[in-house]
Parts: structure tokens; C-alpha cells; sequence
């Protein structure tokens, strides 16, 4: 997912968000223009933490040197569960296939029901042992509240 890919994802989200700001925002004694200001704010805030999540994703894959393509060793538990603060976790399994200790750096994308990026999680799980495996656990910067699914956007051994 790069260059329009992701743009599209962050307007649909920030649309989304925008959507359900206003819908849930309004109250009998709020003005349009208000809450239509209330919604743009909020969906701009959601959007502006959406695109830095993104690029802090991509930065931590471009300083991995050498790494392979390992998308295959890494596995979601498939259920997105919230912690105390509401953020999304899931569970994820990074599975060693090498001949020699290795460690990954993976991108988990948490989408809601119609497949719009809510959130993005990067987890470096280190020092995996040849034919071992090793847990980790994903984890959104922000809240997150629906249905929410989770998947191995991008994964790198190294």
C-alpha cells in the first residue's frame, strides 16, 4: 500500500470518522455550523494521527537493513480484544523458519467492518531462536470502538 493506496485509506477514514462525529456530536442545541466544525476537527485530528502512524510504520521498516520478506512466519491470533484505555490489541506469533536466531518487525493493520484503516501497529519481536517461536502483541495508539478486525499488513526477519 503506497502513494494513493494509503491517501485513499486516510480520506475514507477521516470520512468515516467525520461521519460519526457529526451523527454523534449532535444535539438539539447544537447549530449545524457547530457541529459541522465539532466533525471536522475531530475527523482532522483522526486523520492527522492515522497518516503519522503510517509513516512511522514505513520509517521503521526502511531502517531494517537486509531483511527478507517474512509475512508467511507471522500469525494473528484473529481476535482484536481493547485494553484498559480502549486501544485494539491482538494477539500475533512470530514463527522462526531460518537456520540461525532472528528477529522481525511487523506492521499489523486494524480496519473496520468495510475494510477503512482505523489504525496501524508496528512490533519488533527480537531474537527469535532457529525453529522457535515468539509472542508479541499489537497494539493502536488511539482508541478504537466497532467491529474491529486485524491483519499482517507486512512483515521483515532480519
Amino acid at each position: 500500500m503506497h502513494g494513493h493506496g494509503v491517501r485513499g485509506l486516510i480520506l475514507a477514514a477521516t470520512a468515516t470518522t467525520a461521519l460519526a462525529v457529526f451523527l454523534a456530536g449532535c444535539s438539539e442545541g447544537d447549530s449545524p455550523s457547530g457541529a459541522v466544525s465539532k466533525a471536522a476537527s475531530a475527523a482532522s485530528e483522526a486523520g492527522d494521527a492515522l497518516a503519522s502512524a503510517t509513516a512511522e510504520a514505513g520509517q521503521k521498516f526502511d531502517d531494517v537493513k537486509n531483511g527478507v520478506d517474512a509475512k508467511g512466519d507471522v500469525k494473528l491470533d484473529g481476535k482484536v480484544t481493547s485494553d484498559a484505555d480502549g486501544r485494539a490489541t491482538v494477539k500475533l506469533t512470530a514463527t522462526n523458519s531460518a537456520s540461525a536466531t532472528k528477529s522481525y518487525v511487523v506492521q499489523v493493520d486494524f480496519r473496520d467492518k468495510d475494510g477503512n484503516l482505523l489504525g496501524v501497529s508496528v512490533v519488533t519481536v527480537s531474537d527469535v531462536a532457529k525453529g522457535a517461536s515468539k509472542d508479541a502483541t499489537a497494539r493502536t495508539n488511539r482508541s478504537l470502538s466497532g467491529d474491529v478486525t486485524a491483519g499482517v499488513a507486512r512483515a521483515v526477519r532480519y
